[in-house]
């Protein structure tokens, strides 16, 4: 994983007030619990003490509670109380369990993978147009045995879609993919595509020769594991792909509209929305878990295309931010 980001590991729904959530993400069992506040806190699940999982405990006045000896942990993973040494004993700082910076935002719970000495240096960064309170959402979940790089390069795969999804939003066997045209800011990758029906004649046209770009239709991709599908202003689809291990991730959907205000009926429409993107979602599961590897890098034994764009570029840019954690030890 990439040391010093921010990763979106959690639907905020996950994580209720008085509950405690216990995932394995980015390879460690983690503990999220509220405060009285809302606020969400994050803990290496695994007590200080004997081993116990602090996930099968409970939260009392704020602390989570471990349920083999009773010790109490505050948000930032320290002991406050030891109940067989006295409730009001002061607790040596050496008792602690590592903790995890969180952000909540726009209802996704995002965590800080970074070296113990590294602080974050700036906050989350989201997809701004999703922040408009017109937007209304449903979301689903499917868990994925890939590593993470692969379901996210296929979300940026604009080749596969006439085959895999030509039941779906594949449907016209548009095979021929002129461009993309792709836009690269330091952390996010933004293309445009353009696909048509071959009729042996037409040449796919190279990037640079795509006219009218902002007229198609446009995903974005934010560094390390956020996507964003602008289908229409009106119809947005976004993406999350936490990684539980070296082996495993689990994808967030969200379908997101504005277009049908009347409650009632703008609930079915949005269902009708996730539901469509359940059905696409599942298509390339069936494919992509058929990838070997597992996981992506920049150099592989695979022979990419011009469609391939995207891709390379987000393989670009995780091997510049590889190279950067190594700089840094």
């Amino acid at each position: 994983m990439i040391l010093n980001e921010w990763y979106a590991v959690l639907s905020s729904n996950e994580v209720k007030k008085n509950k405690v959530a216990t995932v394995k993400r980015l390879g460690v069992d983690i503990a999220f619990f509220r405060d009285s506040q809302g606020k969400v806190w994050a803990i290496e699940d695994r007590c200080c003490h004997r081993g116990a999982s602090l996930g099968a405990g409970k939260v009392i006045d704020d602390e989570l509670q471990c349920p083999f000896h009773g010790f109490r942990y505050d948000g930032n993973g320290k002991v406050t109380t030891i109940p067989a040494n006295g409730f009001d004993t002061p607790v040596d700082s050496r008792y602690k369990v590592r903790n995890y910076h969180v952000r909540e935002v726009e209802d996704m719970i995002y965590l800080w993978w970074g070296r113990d000495y590294f602080e974050p240096d700036h906050e989350p960064k989201v997809f701004k147009d999703l922040t408009s309170s017109e937007f209304s959402y449903m979301e689903f979940s499917d868990f994925w045995a890939v590593h993470y790089t692969r379901a996210i390069e296929n979300q940026l795969d604009v080749v596969h879609v006439p085959f895999v999804h030509k039941s779906t939003i594949g449907r016209g066997y548009k095979t021929l993919i002129s461009g993309p045209l792709v836009v690269v800011t330091e952390d996010r990758i933004k293309f445009y595509v353009m696909a048509e029906v071959d009729d042996g004649v037409k040449k796919p046209l190279h990037p640079h020769e795509i006219k009218n770009h902002e007229k198609l239709n446009a995903l974005e991709f934010q560094f390390p594991n956020t996507w964003h599908n602008i289908v229409t202003p009106d119809m947005r689809i976004f993406a999350a792909f936490a990684p539980v291990d070296e082996e495993r991730t689990v994808i967030y959907i969200r379908y997101y509209q504005r277009f049908v205000k009347t409650p009632l009926l703008k609930w079915f429409v949005t269902l009708g929305g996730i539901w469509f993107s359940r059905i696409v979602l599942w298509q390339d599961k069936r494919v992509v878990l058929t990838q070997v590897p597992k996981y992506s890098e920049y150099r592989m034994n695979e022979k990419l295309i011009q469609g391939d764009l995207p891709i390379i570029e987000f393989r670009k840019m995780r091997a510049r931010k590889i190279e950067e954690d190594e700089n840094v030890l």
